[in-house]
């Protein structure tokens, strides 16, 4: 069944007992707590997911969101995240609960889907070739992101991606997309139909809200895609829309900085990255526009479809 059946009392009784059970992507996770706004998030966020009674299924990650202590319950309260019984963070203000279970829910899977190499990069898929957006923060990967799917591409992850270690293929993890500071406005301006959960302040990370994955994205998540291209985006005010070739070593050396567990996995990590590369074209792209750069990316998809 869909999380959205759960009448609201029951989900709230599942998640302070035996917890809710979800998958996403190639994963299961079961996620436990009291608190209404992870539950409000869950509601409003993975309504389009498969649930299941959580007491009877197995699940890859079990993680936890309660106040620490319940003296602080009134002054400065805050809340902890839990993996299996261990705290692998610090806490965090209250009110912080919601995108504080997106956070630990990236640190499950980059710390222990040892199976897959696991690049820190947004990929998108449509015409059968997903995209893959490497970038350092600020440089508008995740509203782009954001943008591609409300337009029309499916969304594989804005956080993770997952590369098969045979295959070579992308396995996607449809979670909701993060946006932060401007971005929130932007995606709203966007796509007034857009549904972003409501905002939380003054994080590590600014002002961060969630974007719900679109439900075409959540119900094709057990169909990997190929990988096609390699785009480093970059938002640039006034810039004009540009897509330029980047050299396939500066790519794979990106790459391999920034993949969770290239080193973990040693002489693997680098036949899979090399082989990956070889594969892909591999662009850098700047853009101050969104619509511009969602078209920019639907000609891209097109040239491959004609071919």
């Amino acid at each position: 069944m869909k999380l959205l059946q759960l009448p609201p009392a029951e989900l709230r009784q599942r998640l302070a007992g035996h917890g809710v059970w979800l998958r996403t992507g190639p994963f299961s996770l079961r996620v436990q707590s009291s608190l209404p706004s992870v539950a409000q998030g869950l509601v409003d966020l993975y309504g389009q997911f498969e649930t299941r009674d959580a007491s009877h299924a197995f699940a890859d990650f079990h993680v936890e969101l309660n106040p620490p202590n319940p003296l602080r319950r009134w002054f400065r309260p805050q809340v902890d995240f839990s993996y299996d019984g261990s705290l692998p963070f610090k806490p965090l203000p209250l009110d912080q609960a919601y995108p504080m279970l997106e956070w630990g829910l990236n640190w499950c899977v980059s710390m222990h889907a040892h199976q897959y190499l696991i690049i820190h990069a947004a990929v998108v898929e449509k015409n059968g070739l997903a995209a893959i957006l490497p970038a350092p923060p600020g440089s508008g990967k995740s509203t782009l992101t954001a943008g591609l799917v409300l337009s029309g591409w499916r969304l594989l992850s804005d956080e993770l991606t997952l590369i098969d270690r045979l295959s070579g293929q992308i396995h996607p993890l449809p979670r909701p997309v993060s946006l932060k500071n401007q971005s929130i406005d932007v995606i709203r301006a966007f796509s007034p139909s857009a549904f972003i959960n409501r905002a939380s302040h003054d994080t590590a990370k600014g002002t961060v809200a969630h974007m719900r994955p679109p439900t075409e994205s959540v119900r094709r998540q057990h169909e990997a895609a190929r990988p096609g291209w390699v785009i480093f985006p970059k938002w640039t005010a006034q810039a004009h829309t540009q897509l330029t070739p980047r050299s396939k070593a500066q790519t794979f050396m990106f790459l391999a900085q920034n993949a969770f567990n290239y080193s973990h996995l040693g002489a693997e990590g680098f036949r899979v990255g090399t082989a990956l590369i070889e594969r892909v074209g591999c662009y850098d792209f700047e853009y101050s526009q969104l619509e511009e750069a969602v078209a920019a990316f639907d000609r891209l998809a097109e040239q491959h479809a004609a071919v």
